[in-house]
């Protein structure tokens, strides 16, 4: 088997998407829907300093049995910075990072993905369960090659 696939670099999405600290929820919303996307990192000067899910905007959001009309609620979630409805200090793992460890972390805390740093707390990429299920298939497929070479030399 290949180890040199085994850090989080090997396997992480590098310069994902993001978003700015001063930007809007709804702006936010809208980055999320126009990209396909669940997550953004929420960065200053190209500093993590939080992470914003779909879920956590759906449910910043006013419930229906507000007496607010559609246009209000619109209105007041433009006005409202994406810091209020992120996670001020979300799960960090380092370039450098086995990607098992990782894995462990993201399954013991249920989490849907983890944002990679550098030493300097610069966002380099981030790390879902979809990246980490690739690194699964691709570790099980080298196994089997593994298995079938040695049972291939046994014959």
């Amino acid at each position: 088997m290949d180890p040199s696939k085994n850090k989080v670099r090997d396997w992480m999405t590098a310069n994902p998407i993001t978003i700015d600290a001063g930007a809007t929820i709804v702006e936010a919303i809208h980055l999320l829907k126009e990209k396909s996307i669940r997550r953004l990192p929420v960065v200053k000067g190209g500093k993590l300093v939080g992470l914003v899910t779909e879920r956590m905007l759906l449910s910043f959001s006013p419930g229906k049995s507000t007496s607010m009309d559609t246009w209000e609620v619109h209105y007041l979630l433009a006005k409202t910075p994406v810091t209020q409805a992120m996670n001020p200090k979300p799960n960090t793992v380092t370039p450098e990072t086995d990607i098992a460890d990782c894995a462990q972390v993201i399954h013991d805390r249920k989490l849907n993905g983890i944002t990679v740093v550098d030493d300097k707390g610069n966002l380099v990429g981030i790390l879902t369960t979809t990246n980490a299920l690739e690194a699964l298939i691709w570790f099980s497929k080298q196994a089997q090659l593994a298995a079938a070479r040695q049972a291939q030399q046994q014959k």
